[in-house]
């Protein structure tokens, strides 16, 4: 059993149905990525999880015990970091962390050592300015350690790096592969190189279903051949077998699928001809082609 389990999950907003059907399990301890276009319905199957939406039809399950709309009580398991997070801009990290402890009935303790666990966790341990002048990043990965604070089975974060610069989203992104040590990590994003860092696990949705879900080698590994890529010495032998195979070629380097041709045929047309490779390896195909492979079936 996952720690979040979705099963045939449906939403509509008037005459458009956002969600058709959504079957999701979320294993324990995972980065699992959530990863679909704009629109798509990740924001409002997340709004359900919490209990802030109600749900056409469809279960949702957290730590075993049943989500009900408006009936919130699942969501002690829960730590959420939505896309834009707002805090009070006259607090520092402390006093914020502070205010969210007491809010949710932690012990002054409890508090005072979380909160400097979680803050040099995530690098605001010396931050000691009034959180209105952050930058973007900063109030990001306080957000991570607000929602962090009760030690959650389960965080659930929006779109974390979507506004980030380079440098603050591999922060951000470093410190959920981090708390995966201690819960599980589901995060909605279109940016899948992100995915690709530091995921376990990950689901497409696309057209209102979860079109593929699972281990993200799995998930590689089920989908059709990524290829190989073939570098040759010289410019002459890569248009000689590009030529003769009608390969796509970048300078030295050729690309091709199994499909296209095979690797013994390929071995004996340069054994004949005395040509001895570079380099010759599988390429392991990007979230990208997988991405666009499902969104067009």
């Amino acid at each position: 059993m996952g720690v979040l389990e979705i099963g045939g999950l449906v939403k509509r907003f008037g005459t458009k149905t956002v969600l058709d059907g959504v079957d999701l399990e979320v294993p324990e301890h995972s980065v699992f990525g959530f990863i679909g276009r704009n629109g798509a319905g990740k924001t409002t199957t997340m709004k359900m999880i919490l209990g802030l939406i109600r749900p056409d039809a469809g279960s949702i399950t957290v730590a075993g015990e049943t989500v009900r709309f408006g009936q919130t009580a699942t969501n002690r398991f829960i730590g959420y970091l939505p896309d834009v997070p707002e805090f009070y801009g006259f607090m520092n990290s402390r006093e914020y962390l502070r205010f969210c402890g007491e809010i949710t009935g932690m012990e002054d303790s409890e508090i005072r050592s979380r909160s400097e666990e979680l803050l040099t966790a995530v690098g605001l341990a010396e931050e000691k300015h009034r959180i209105k002048g952050w930058s973007r990043g900063m109030k990001q990965r306080l957000g991570i350690a607000q929602a962090l604070l009760g030690r959650p089975r389960l965080l659930i974060c929006d779109e974390p790096t979507s506004a980030l610069d380079p440098v603050g989203r591999r922060e951000i992104l470093e410190i959920l592969r981090s708390a995966r040590e201690e819960t599980t990590v589901l995060f909605s994003t279109h940016i899948l190189s992100d995915i690709e860092k530091i995921c376990t696990d990950a689901a497409f949705l696309e057209g209102g279903k979860v079109r593929l879900s699972g281990e993200l080698s799995e998930l590689r590994a089920g989908l059709a051949d990524g290829g190989y890529e073939l570098e040759l010495p010289s410019l002459r032998e890569a248009v000689l077998i590009s030529e003769h195979y009608k390969l796509p070629a970048e300078g030295t380097v050729l690309s091709f699928t199994e499909k296209q041709l095979s690797l013994p045929e390929l071995m004996r047309f340069m054994a004949d001809r005395g040509i001895r490779p570079v380099k010759l390896e599988r390429r392991e195909r990007s979230l990208d082609e997988l991405f666009q492979e499902v969104i067009s079936k």
